[in-house]
């Protein structure tokens, strides 16, 4: 297995199963072979393929013998991981395999710390969270229940922050969080500033939720409406691009906060017929709806390189590889089902994400390795001929995911909220 050191290191840290006393009790060779038959096991809730109409239990299993060995050689030979929760947890007593939530924050002290507590239960079991803050009323509002004044997003964020900082994730890592804030919340500006201080909510990323209404005032050099999300009021205006300096100049100055650019997030979103999306993941990549969990895999690219060994001399650096498309349309299919399988043996925090996430069955397929990828092709990484390889490469894999998904439809029944998705009859996604 080609592993350098560095890598089993890691492994041994943070992955590989351990005994009380916190040694290793398997190789990674054992560990890819423990995800594997793990996640394999869903396939015995299929009919086999070979006599679909039989069902029997000899032909399930050895569909799950035949998926075991073929999950194991893509994790072995490195051309496809899992995420993390999954190679930590897939067949040991956690059995918590999603990476990534999103989970709501209301408008009331019994709400905000029902969130707090679910997400102490994902942060111990290896996951990350995402909320949109927005629903909170402003500082300084009405209570109305104890006629006192609300303290405000900011700092109930601050509270959650101090939450996930005394939880460690899984006993591996501290957990990961991303809060996010409409635009035209009133309490925006101090939000924009929030982490001007380093020291500050140092386990969450900021964005703000940027509406196309607002981006058109930043062209105009317009205003915009601030709006109390309690009573729906306008609560004041504001130069849209005093708001906007604000915003690029804090990301410049220490990286937070990030765009959203929620609108056209929803113009997309599959399914509106469950609602609006409001809040992403915590690396701000996978948007969710309330309570959904996403599993997320990625293609080893540097595996997918045929024809050039290492670099060792001029005549090496002067040969170029080729990426093996073939082997990429064999893979991603298999990548596309490991994921899929996921959904179906993993174990779900709280009963309402267990609920979403088979609701709608999404799941994540990157990519990694594109530097490396790029050094055996002999491209640039900052040349126009690594845009179009990256362009034409993510195309193939996004209509190669989708074909499998396709396939997995048919195979086994779209996503359950598949009616009234924005998908056409004819195309049974299994995963949304």
């Amino acid at each position: 297995m080609p592993l350098s050191d560095n890598a089993r290191v890691v492994l041994e840290r943070r992955y590989l199963a351990k005994d009380a006393e916190g040694r290793p009790t398997e190789t990674p060779e054992e560990m890819f072979r423990r995800v594997a038959h793990n996640i394999a096991q869903a396939e015995l809730l299929y009919k086999p393929l070979e006599n679909p109409s039989a069902g029997s239990l000899a032909g399930q299993a050895s569909d799950a013998a035949h998926w075991d060995k073929r999950f194991y050689q893509l994790m072995a030979r490195l051309e496809f991981l899992p995420n993390s929760p999954t190679l930590m947890n897939a067949g040991r007593d956690l059995q918590q395999l999603s990476a990534c939530f999103v989970l709501p924050v209301p408008d009331s002290i019994e709400g905000i710390f029902q969130a707090i507590k679910d997400t102490a239960r994902i942060h111990q079991s290896g996951g990350g969270t995402g909320f949109a803050f927005s629903r909170l009323r402003p500082k300084g509002d009405r209570v109305q229940s104890t006629m006192g004044v609300a303290s405000g997003p900011v700092s109930f964020l601050k509270v959650f922050d101090a939450a996930t900082e005394a939880i460690k994730q899984g006993g591996t890592r501290r957990g990961a969080n991303m809060g996010i804030l409409a635009v035209t919340h009133p309490d925006i500006e101090d939000f924009i500033a929030l982490k001007s201080d380093m020291r500050t909510l140092t386990n969450f990323n900021i964005s703000v939720a940027v509406s196309e209404e607002f981006m058109r005032a930043v062209e105009d050099d317009g205003e915009y409406e601030l709006i109390n999300p309690r009573s729906g009021q306008v609560a004041g205006r504001r130069r849209a691009r005093h708001i906007f300096d604000l915003l690029v100049s804090n990301a410049w100055r220490n990286g937070d906060p990030g765009i959203v650019f929620i609108d056209r997030i929803n113009r997309d979103n599959p399914i509106p017929n469950l609602g609006d999306i409001e809040a992403t993941n915590p690396c701000g990549e996978q948007p969710l709806l309330p309570y959904e969990s996403c599993v997320l895999g990625s293609l080893n690219l540097a595996r997918f390189v045929k024809g050039n060994a290492a670099p060792a001399g001029r005549q090496a650096r002067q040969r170029r590889g080729r990426l093996d498309w073939r082997r990429l349309a064999e893979v991603i299919p298999q990548c596309i089902r490991f994921l899929d399988d996921v959904i179906d043996v993993n174990r779900y925090p709280i009963p309402e994400i267990e609920e979403a996430t088979r609701l709608t069955r999404k799941i994540g397929l990157g990519v990694m390795g594109w530097h490396d990828t790029l050094l055996q092709l002999r491209i640039p990484y900052d040349s126009e001929e690594a845009l179009a390889l990256g362009e034409e490469l993510m195309r193939f894999v996004q209509e190669k995911a989708n074909e499998a998904s396709l396939t997995l439809g048919q195979e086994r029944g779209p996503f359950p909220a598949f009616e009234g998705s924005r998908y056409p009859p004819e195309f049974p996604y299994r995963t949304s």
